[in-house]
This record gives C-alpha cells, sequence and structure tokens, in this order.
C-alpha cells in the first residue's frame, strides 16, 4: 500500500472498529467498510471515499 494512503487507511480501520456495525452488529470491518449501512457514521462515510479515491488514484498513476 502506498504510504500515501496508509493513514487514510488506519484511520479508516479505526473509525469503522468504533462503529455500531461492528460493536453491536458484530460484523467485519471489511464488510462494512464495503457497503453502505446506516449504522456507519458519517465521518466514516467521508474517510472510505476519500480512502477510495486515493487508491484510485494510485491505480491510475501506472
Amino acid at each position: 500500500m502506498s504510504k500515501s494512503c496508509k493513514g487514510l487507511a488506519t484511520e479508516l480501520v479505526k473509525c469503522l472498529g468504533e462503529s455500531d456495525c461492528v460493536k453491536v452488529e458484530n460484523r467485519s470491518i471489511r464488510d462494512c467498510a464495503g457497503e453502505k449501512c446506516p449504522s456507519i457514521p458519517s465521518d466514516c462515510v467521508g474517510l472510505r471515499e476519500t480512502y477510495f479515491n486515493c487508491k484510485r488514484g494510485q491505480a491510475s498513476v501506472f
């Protein structure tokens, strides 16, 4: 993973780990990150979009 996106990934995992999707629904972070779930806070959704855009930008360079 590119270092420029690594910090975003770390923040996203931390945010999702604290969400109801993981804590209450007992789902994995990967499951919660991959879909639009109402139990994911808007700040996590924003981080997810920013992270995916970062990764997309890294892939288009090659």
